[in-house]
């Protein structure tokens, strides 16, 4: 388990650099379809409109307050209904709105440190909650708890099909499963941040960028050319030796 550095990424600026785990997932939830502009909007929106943390009366609020709080992140709607949902489930099952314990944090000096929860057990929560998806709960074990897992969003899905590294017709749910089982731990911080980087600058990787050029497609193209220029040379010389034994 590490602290990883602050990246530019929507999740990462919305969750990252926050101790708070409701708080990160508040804001990987307000970071999804959107930018990352509009999604710091509507956390600042909602941190004015109700106090940073002051999750009670988020929870407690009318639904139409909180929609107007976060408008401007787009999906307010949905955004409201889950954000409102995920505290009261929270506070229900825990008696606070607080999942510190996610972080291996214990509510008071008098108890004993707690063990760590292993990041199957966090995700098992964390995906418990309405609205909460296996990629939201990823981003918070990633940039909020430090913990190694691999997060993909429509960049990395994009990208991975791409690269060859997903069966054919796998969905984003099965994809990051596939990936996270497959690359280093010590890769998926660096790997997600440098995939979604090269995803929002690169032209020709967007969904109607086909036409436009990407260092990445000309590099694939480049050796699977060579791939198979070494074929055809390793074929010619297996004819050669199979000629010098006949003769």
């Amino acid at each position: 388990m590490r602290r990883p550095p602050q990246v530019t990424s929507n999740s990462a600026q919305t969750c990252g650099s926050v101790p708070n785990v409701i708080e990160a997932v508040v804001g990987t939830i307000l970071s999804q379809n959107t930018s990352g502009k509009n999604c710091t909007r509507a956390k600042n929106g909602l941190d004015e409109a109700f106090g940073r943390n002051n999750f009670e009366a988020i929870a407690n609020a009318r639904k139409e307050e909180v929609v107007d709080a976060i408008r401007t992140g787009g999906l307010a709607n949905k955004k409201a209904d889950m954000i409102q949902g995920l505290l009261r489930a929270v506070k229900e099952r825990h008696g606070i709105y607080s999942l510190q314990h996610l972080a291996g944090e214990h509510r008071s000096i008098a108890e004993p440190p707690p063990i760590p929860p292993t990041n199957e057990e966090i995700m098992e929560e964390l995906l418990s909650y309405d609205g909460v998806g296996p990629k939201t709960a990823s981003c918070v074990l990633l940039f909020c708890l430090g913990r190694d897992s691999f997060a993909v969003d429509t960049h990395i899905y994009r990208l991975s099909r791409l690269l060859g590294w997903i069966p054919p017709k796998t969905d984003r749910v099965l994809a990051q499963a596939h990936l996270d089982i497959r690359i280093p731990a010590n890769l998926k911080y660096g790997l997600h941040v440098l995939m979604i980087q090269h995803g929002r600058a690169c032209r020709g990787c967007k969904k109607r960028g086909s036409g436009e050029n990407c260092v990445l497609k000309e590099y694939l193209k480049q050796k699977k050319v060579k791939t198979e220029e070494d074929i055809d040379n390793r074929l010619k010389e297996v004819d050669q030796v199979k000629e010098e034994n006949e003769t």
